[in-house]
């Protein structure tokens, strides 16, 4: 077994790279006092199947992808934080003494750890992060145990290596939404005080809810079902390549019954999505209701999507932009940035670590 660094804080700078089943992407921030800015960034395209359901299978292509990324860009730094998928990570918040020095309660945690973790130790990277005294006892303190398979973790700092970047920090996707989320709360209601908010995070191939009441991640689940359904009608429709459709996707161009007869049945599965995935969080909680849903992943983009979420589901719907109040380097076009901000939440929450 060994300790990995999933929240590791007092790192050096990293940019974030966001490694998705369609795309690699690189986000490289600095910060002047509270203001962020972007340096520079880039979304390159992966070959199919070279994630699948978040998963690397194929670390040379991922890692040839990074490399492009980083050229595009013209990043600088060369240490990078990635996240794996939260269906990939086991979490238990677990009690400790909070009389524990920090060595001590490493060594408790590795005793402890096999109860918790339904895989043998030795194949597991485990770390943790204590969230602060225990409500019901005042002589422990509640610790977040995150365990992920060994393999997982080194699959996705080989593809980063492999693109001339070091791993500084390996992190959990939904925990680098929630760190993003600080950057979202001017879009959010009282700024998500009090408030129960669900980040939809609509990528080509997996749909992921993260639920925050109070500022605070609650609920992750992530399902089959992405923007990839889009793209392949487009293909079979109009005779075209995967990367024409894709292009096509974007930029428009397309027959008149596109928007009838290919749109909008996407549309609607993907309001039928949103709303399955707001009630399996309803089944599974106390809560029955959501203040406000925040549209993120490239299909957030998808024309008129948030109007008819908002219209079908009665719940405020806003697209994510995580970069409405940052300024922008000379090296870096708005109008793309604007584009492709729903997409980079995740590349966001990860970059945000060089400033913990």
């Amino acid at each position: 077994m060994q300790i990995a660094q999933l929240f590791t804080r007092k790192k050096p700078l990293v940019v974030g790279l966001d490694i998705s089943s369609s795309a690699v992407k690189l986000l490289e921030l600095s910060r002047n006092g509270n203001r962020f800015r972007v340096e520079s960034y880039a979304v390159e395209p992966l070959p199919p199947n070279s994630v699948v359901e978040k998963n690397i299978t194929d670390v040379e292509a991922v890692g040839e992808a990074v490399r492009r990324a980083i050229k595009r860009s013209g990043a600088r730094i060369r240490n990078a934080a990635v996240a794996v998928a939260g269906s990939s990570v086991i979490t238990k918040v677990v009690p400790m003494p909070n009389t524990l020095s920090e060595d001590e309660l490493h060594n408790q945690i590795e005793l402890e750890a096999d109860q918790y973790v339904p895989y043998p130790l030795e194949e597991v990277s485990l770390d943790f992060e204590v969230l602060g005294p225990s409500n019901n006892n005042p002589d422990t303190v509640d610790v977040l145990l995150a365990a992920c398979r060994t393999e997982t973790v080194e699959m996705r700092t080989a593809a980063v290596e492999s693109g001339g970047l070091e791993a500084k920090v390996v992190d959990v996707e939904a925990y680098a939404t929630e760190n993003a989320f600080q950057l979202l709360l001017d879009q959010a209601p009282d700024q998500g005080v009090e408030k129960t908010i669900a980040v939809i995070d609509i990528g080509a191939t997996m749909t992921t809810l993260n639920v925050l009441h109070d500022n605070k991640l609650i609920y992750t689940r992530d399902q089959v079902f992405g923007g990839k359904q889009l793209t392949e009608e487009i293909m079979r429709r109009y005779g075209l390549s995967y990367e024409e459709a894709g292009m096509a996707k974007r930029q428009g161009g397309l027959p008149e019954n596109y928007e009838p007869e290919v749109l909008e049945p996407f549309r609607e599965a993907m309001c039928q999505q949103v709303s399955r995935s707001l009630q399996f969080f309803f089944g599974s909680s106390q809560y029955n209701s959501v203040d406000q849903i925040i549209l993120a992943g490239g299909s957030a983009s998808v024309p008129a999507a948030s109007e008819m979420i908002q219209e079908r589901l009665g719940i405020e719907t806003v697209i994510a932009n995580p970069f409405a109040s940052m300024s922008l380097s000379s090296r870096v076009k708005p109008q793309s940035l604007s584009n492709d901000a729903p997409a980079l939440l995740i590349a966001c929450g990860l970059a945000l670590r060089s400033f913990d």
